[in-house]
């Protein structure tokens, strides 16, 4: 056994052990309990970071833990390979898409593999692979069979430089994050996927995914938003027009002032067409956003259409505005404003004049003005004809029931969940599989999969499939659709296909009712909402297909805290930051360890803090992952990203952390380089322990009772302190006949608890140690609770709160036993001073503080 810890040739015997006898091959086994552990897969950007580092340390340490369990386990991986970043990057180096993509690949996988994660590289998939894609293509198909895909209009931004469709967080102030062109609103028409229809299903399971965050499940239940209001229908004079309206607030109707319309609306159009100053006020709303969260911040602007609404109840006139706070595709597209009783609706009727009509007054009778502000509480209607005096939740239901006896509306219930929009105006995706008929019509293609051409080159000016006939056209004066998935799509079941990687002949096979659902899902927070519901969504359409078995595709989930760092910056003259990476900074503290400021190391002079923030590129406050394993080795890197916090929290990044990790693997490595002789030759009878090894052992086993604990509730970062306690105990030990005997068994839980955590180096101790050929097979270690019995108790005894001594009693003593052997003691006895006891707090098995 070498002496010195040599990190690089350990982990590369162990990886190449693995490599040798596959094993982390996951095979299905019906007669052994499976654990389907599942890390979300990257984007292949290039190089891992050291988010990646940690949301995939973490998931291997559930995997392996498992394992150890005894569990049948698999652990894949595999690339989220389609995207725009792909598009612009290629753009940026002058090749195709898949080249970019495939290296990336590529390098980050020899990545991942020199940290040693126990993936099961034979199902390894990437979505932009024909063989992956082909299968949402053809369940694309069914879906537009069945009616749940569906094509139509639909309000976009728009980047008339990249001649593309941007999601909302891609517009930055009005503008594209790419380009930087001046987005547009434009109605072009989109592929639909009819997530409203499992809306309600949607929502309802959430109640039963015990083992998500509520945090993720709040976030979930509000994107879905289901809301009970009632819908009704405002005339429009002289026409037969009608305006659907919804409202959560039934019993404001009788304060509408005013109707407010999308300027997408047809009743704006036709408006437009005779008032040159409304088609300019509509052009101007297509330069704005299509974000919920845009228009709530947005300064309230309208123009009125020289229409007015007639009052379904009243029959009175109010006018209709166009107004740049109401979406076309968000509701009906109008709304019904109440000034007096919504503040978005009193800040556009102070803006133009428009007036405020008060219906609702508090319970008490007190004051409610409206003068400064709207009154947007519940209370009791007055100025409300038939329903004056009742409250508002009474004139909810009177409403509703006086609008559907008279066949203009009533009661409903709606989601703010709309249908998912899955197509895009981009080259580097999978291609939809439609084509459009000669006669205008669309139908299905057969002939799967669709393949996108890889080897072209990307300029920036719309998709070249386009501008390639050879693509889109087909005998027959038939075209082939040139938009692409949303690669939310790929996303939504990669999880399943692990399952069934090389099967050509079905999306999923029976492989897949065994692996499913995954027991553990690991990733980031900031998919919550928009992947983790869509996966939901696209578990049940495969469900419903004969696919599946399951209802929900993942039973537990964690969301790992984000990886964080110091940022240092300097301003120039006019005000610009030039940010200066951790390493680079010679950090400034006092005596107590606060940072007080920091010099550059390159010229000494002094830097600004910047507070601690998430590691970025914009920040220039990341840590290079290769950097750090080429100097420490992957198991400390591993072990650092354990200790330094629980796997939920932020982890604040720390060079002495670091430092610390890798001392204490060579502890480790010491002590049993020292023992390793002595520990092969001891006897299978070992001798009667003495006190001192009864001490250590009891401390040894104290602290693998709580690892235990600790494993099953995900705290790992406490389990990497026990092994320390351990380490510690076993250094502790004096020389005694059974001292070899307890630093064996110690070692050998040391080695199991840490194996999840630090492969490398535990796998290549316990073959080196004697203990077995492979750890992954060497089962968890088991608690013996006859070691953790104790003959006698240290207590720590107070005096009015000061300690003053510490006594030892019989394990079973009680407090009089435990007070009387504190009277006794001369050290503590003279803090008393023949003062009477006024009153004894025991804390059993601890502490006797006593009050006088």
């Amino acid at each position: 056994m070498q002496t010195d810890y040599d990190p690089r040739a350990i982990e590369v015997s162990a990886q190449a052990y693995w490599e040798a006898h596959r094993s982390f091959k996951a095979v299905e086994d019906p007669s052994r309990e499976k654990f389907y552990c599942l890390s979300m897969f990257p984007y292949p950007s290039g190089r891992l970071h050291m988010g990646h580092v940690r949301n995939y340390t973490i998931g291997d340490v559930i995997a392996r833990y498992q394992r150890l369990l005894g569990k049948n386990v698999l652990q894949p991986m595999g690339w989220d390979a389609f995207g725009l970043p792909a598009e612009n990057a290629a753009i940026q180096h002058g090749i195709p898409p898949s080249q970019w993509t495939r290296s990336n690949i590529a390098y980050m996988k020899g990545q991942l593999k020199r940290l040693g994660f126990g993936y099961d590289w034979d199902r390894e998939l990437a979505t932009c692979d024909p063989d992956y894609y082909r299968w949402e293509q053809w369940l694309f198909t069914r879906l537009v069979e069945k009616g749940l895909a569906y094509r139509a209009k639909a309000t976009v931004n728009w980047d008339p430089v990249d001649q593309t469709v941007l999601a909302n967080e891609q517009v930055i102030e009005g503008r594209g994050w790419r380009s930087g062109a001046l987005v547009e609103k434009r109605e072009i028409k989109q592929w639909f996927v009819r997530i409203t229809d499992y809306a309600q299903e949607l929502l309802e399971a959430l109640d039963r995914l015990d083992g998500w965050p509520e945090q993720v499940r709040t976030m979930q239940r509000n994107w879905i938003g289901r809301s009970e209001g009632v819908f009704m229908e405002f005339g429009v004079a002289g026409s037969e027009d009608r305006l659907c309206i919804y409202t959560t607030r039934p019993d404001t109707v009788m304060g509408v002032t005013y109707v407010a319309v999308a300027a997408e609306h047809p009743l704006a159009h036709r408006a437009a067409e005779r008032d040159p100053a409304l088609a300019a006020f509509i052009e101007e709303c297509r330069k704005g956003s299509t974000a919920e969260a845009e228009l709530e911040t947005l300064e309230k602007k309208g123009h009125p259409l020289g229409l007015d609404a007639i009052h379904p109840i009243t029959g009175e006139a109010v006018p209709i505005y166009a107004a740049n706070f109401v979406l076309m595709g968000y509701g009906t597209g109008a709304v019904m404003a109440v000034p007096a009783h919504d503040q978005r609706d009193w800040e556009f009727a102070e803006r133009y004049g428009l007036p405020k009509k008060a219906v609702i007054r508090s319970v008490d009778g007190s004051p409610c003005g409206i003068e400064q502000a709207a009154y947007t509480e519940k209370g009791v209607l007055f100025n409300s004809g038939p329903f004056e005096g009742l409250t508002s939740e009474q004139a909810g239901d009177a409403i509703a029931d006086w609008l559907a006896a008279r066949g203009k509306g009533g009661k409903t219930v709606q989601f703010r969940l709309r249908d998912w929009g899955v197509s895009r105006q981009r080259y580097w995706g999978c291609p939809i599989p439609m084509i459009r008929t000669a006669d205008g019509g669309m139908r299905p293609e057969t002939d799967l999969p669709v393949r996108l051409p890889e080897d072209v080159i990307v300029d920036g000016s719309g998709s070249p499939l386009t501008k390639m006939p050879e693509f889109y056209q087909l005998p027959g004066g038939e075209t082939r659709e040139t938009d692409t998935f949303d690669t939310f799509f790929e996303s939504s079941w990669y999880y399943a296909r692990y399952c069934s990687p090389d099967c050509d002949t079905a999306m999923l096979d029976e492989r897949a009712r065994y692996w499913l659902p995954v027991d553990q899902y690991v990733g980031g927070i900031e998919h919550a909402i928009l992947h983790l519901l869509y996966a939901r969504f696209f578990h049940r359409l495969m469900r419903d297909e004969g696919l599946v078995e399951c209802d929900e595709p993942f039973t537990n989930l964690l969301t790992q805290g984000m990886v964080v760092a110091e940022t240092w910056y300097r301003e120039d003259a006019e005000g610009r930051r030039q940010w200066f990476n951790p390493v680079e900074v010679e950090v400034e503290r006092d005596a107590k360890g606060r940072l007080i400021g920091g010099r550059l190391k390159s010229d000494g002079q002094p830097v600004q803090f910047g507070g601690i923030e998430k590691m970025s590129k914009s920040k220039n406050n990341g840590v290079d992952p290769q950097t750090l394993i080429e100097r420490y080795g992957a198991d400390t890197v591993r072990l650092y990203i354990i200790f330094a916090a629980p796997p939920d929290q932020s982890l604040e990044w720390s060079d002495e952390g670091v430092e610390g990790a890798f001392r204490f693997i060579r502890r480790l490595w010491a002590l049993a380089v020292a023992e390793s002789e002595a520990i092969r030759t001891v006897s299978d009878q070992p001798p009667e322990l003495d006190e001192p090894a009864r001490i250590a052992r009891r401390e040894i086993h104290s602290a693998l009772k709580k690892a235990l604990y600790d494993y099953e509730r995900q705290q790992f970062n406490t389990v990497v302190s026990g092994c320390m306690t351990m380490v510690n105990a076993l250094y502790r030990l004096e020389s005694s006949t059974a001292r070899v005997v307890v630093i064996r068994e110690g070692l050998g839980i040391v080695l199991r608890l840490l194996a999840p955590i630090a492969p490398h180096v535990t796998h290549y101790l316990w073959r080196e140690l004697g203990f077995g050929e492979d750890i992954l097979d060497a089962g968890w270690p088991q608690l013996d609770e006859e070691a953790l019995r104790q003959d006698s108790l240290e207590y720590v005894i107070q005096v009015n709160g000061k300690v003053r001594g510490r006594v030892t009693v019989p394990t079973a003593a009680d407090q009089s036993m435990v007070q009387a052997a504190a009277l006794a003691n001369e050290q503590i006895a003279k803090f008393i001073a023949g003062k009477p006891i006024r009153k004894a707090i025991l804390v059993p098995g601890k502490l006797l503080n006593l009050v006088v």
